[in-house]
């Protein structure tokens, strides 16, 4: 598995920068972002959990994943937030991937198809759910940053990948929703022709998904809850939460639970108005003291066992502002600084400013301030992060993220490293929550199911059960009712049929967790092997014709390569069944 990733042990280090002015950052080929150790891991695990061959996972998992590195090279997840740093939105995207690939596997879908449409659509649903997750955030880079290339051209991802060395800054009082529905501006850049091709012949999946990239993920179903989910654990994971409780936390957004602190607070806790006041009321806005605000809305969150709560108020403070729960000020961040004025008594504190709508909608308000509250047009330095100019023609400081690259790593160039790269518990947390079966289920053979010797070694022992059961006729062939058939001078192996007998049979041989019937890891296993004929657009699954004298329908299965892999004796077709293309 790992020469499809690996270029050569150890540190992969940065390439040459020569000539590149200070500043501005190289561009680095996809194949080179991707060799870093701890993206090679991830890339391991999505490979591991979709249990394709490789050619399979080339088309439809490495290409996109390399055109997703080209697009967001070096840039940040966020500003201030989660994965802050360089190539942390690459970080982010893989990580995401490998969580929704490894939740999906509790999942049978569509949850209400019977099983043979299930085992049909399979890689699509997988395809699909990987994808949302991967783009999720794409629209960020058509519509919160801007990025100037060397040439002194702007950089727009609809034009094609960077080419150029670039700088950027985030957009100043830019909409912090507006990037859910601007992956539209670019996700055809990562997903090609023959993919969507591909995945839109599946009209549940390929409308969820459509659904997600939209923005619209309460119309996404099971895809966006998964989704939702597996951005949740990545994020936890970046800012010092939980991931294990993350998984368990009930699909419900962290805008939700923000909003519902900070009504609680307000009505029920902070003072306002008054002497020792936490807030002032006025008619154009709730004035927040930042500090105290913070604080109070990250106790009561972890009293109500939310996870995925920021640890620093910088990031909690972005996170209010991404979700508009808090207004931006002239500079477009979250923290305003103000001067309270009663009389002759006045303080100057720093706010956050929200909506009094938000607290109480049509409810009444208490009584608004008799005094005044003025806005301080300077920003305290240590709130909030600054912005890396462009000016043109001028030589220009390096991006935020660069800068603390260079003072960690004064003696290096800038790198695609992310913060504490050689600490080797970096994905630790992350990926051991991948091998974890939940506590109450206690299986102790999880971490097994996830082996590829385990997986052979299960498909190997279901093709000797084959064997034996053909040359003993415990297994019927070309009966109405049988799982195996003989077509176009193969066999023909119904799915799941064939596999939930061997798994019913054979119980003491197969592994599996969480709620998930047993019979799909024998499947897995199976198509480990590569016994089995692929059509030409590369899925495993074939159907064939029913067309008998009192019975008509369809059959999904796998055709053998070759008949001589199960038995030796002579074939002969069942002239009732006929393979088709679909």
């Amino acid at each position: 598995m790992r020469k499809l990733f690996e270029r050569k042990k150890g540190h992969i280090p940065s390439e040459p920068t020569h000539g590149v002015p200070v500043g501005w950052t190289p561009v680095h080929p996809p194949t080179h972002l991707l060799a870093e150790p701890h993206r090679q891991r991830l890339m391991e695990r999505i490979w591991q959990y979709t249990a394709l061959s490789t050619e399979q996972f080339e088309q439809l998992y490495r290409q996109p994943l390399l055109r997703y590195a080209e697009y967001v090279q070096l840039l940040p997840a966020s500003e201030s937030h989660h994965h802050a740093y360089a190539g942390g939105m690459l970080d982010h995207g893989l990580e995401v991937v490998a969580t929704v690939l490894k939740l999906r596997q509790s999942h049978l879908l569509p949850a209400t198809a019977a099983p043979e449409d299930q085992a049909v659509q399979a890689d699509a649903w997988s395809a699909a759910i990987g994808y949302g997750a991967l783009l999720h955030d794409i629209g960020k880079v058509a519509v919160d940053l801007e990025v100037e290339c060397l040439d002194g051209r702007r950089w727009h991802p609809w034009h094609g990948p960077l080419e150029n060395p670039y700088r950027f800054r985030y957009v100043t009082g830019r909409d912090y929703k507006l990037h859910n529905a601007a992956a539209g501006l670019v996700f055809t850049q990562i997903l090609d022709r023959d993919i969507l091709d591909w995945l839109s012949a599946y009209p549940t999946p390929w409308y969820s998904l459509l659904y997600v990239l939209a923005g619209q993920y309460e119309h996404g179903g099971v895809l966006g809850e998964l989704v939702t989910q597996a951005d949740r654990i990545s994020t936890a994971q970046n800012i010092g939460g939980n991931p294990a409780k993350a998984l368990k936390a009930p699909v419900r957004s962290l805008q939700h639970h923000l909003l519902s602190a900070l009504r609680h607070l307000v009505r029920n806790e902070l003072k306002l108005n008054q002497a020792g006041a936490a807030g002032w009321l006025t008619n154009e806005a709730l004035w927040l003291v930042s500090k105290v605000a913070a604080d109070k809305i990250r106790a009561y969150l972890l009293a109500q066992s939310i996870d995925g709560v920021p640890s620093s108020n910088i990031a909690l403070f972005d996170e209010l502002q991404s979700h508009g729960l808090v207004e931006a000020n002239s500079e477009g961040k979250a923290i305003w600084k103000a001067t309270v004025i009663d009389g002759d008594w006045q303080q100057q504190f720093t706010f956050l400013r929200l909506q009094p709508s938000l607290i109480w909608a049509d409810e009444t308000r208490p009584t608004e301030f008799g005094g005044t509250v003025e806005p301080v047009l300077d920003v305290e330095p240590d709130q909030t992060l600054p912005l890396a100019p462009i000016v043109a023609n001028t030589p220009s400081p390096p991006a935020p993220y660069e800068s603390s690259l260079h003072n960690s790593r004064s003696s290096e160039p800038p790198g695609i490293y992310p913060p504490e790269a050689d600490d080797s518990d970096y994905l630790g947390p992350l990926l051991e929550l991948f091998e974890m079966p939940d506590s109450d289920q206690g299986v102790a053979l999880a971490n097994a199911r996830n082996t590829t010797d385990q997986n052979n070694d299960l498909g190997k022992h279901f093709l000797e059960w084959l064997r034996a059961s053909l040359q003993n006729h415990a297994l019927i062939i070309n009966d109405s009712r049988a799982k195996v058939h003989t077509v176009d001078d193969t066999y023909f192996l119904v799915t799941p049929g064939i596999f939930q007998r061997y798994a019913m049979e054979c119980q003491e041989q197969v592994v599996h967790i969480d709620s998930t019937e047993a019979w799909p890891s024998v499947q897995k296993s199976f198509e480990k092997l590569n016994l089995h004929n692929r059509k030409p657009n590369g899925e495993n699954i074939w159907t064939c014709q029913v067309q008998g004298p009192r019975k008509r329908g369809k059959l999904n299965g796998y055709l053998i390569k070759n008949p001589l892999e199960l038995s030796p004796d002579g074939l002969s077709n069942n002239p009732f069944l006929r393979l088709t293309d679909s």
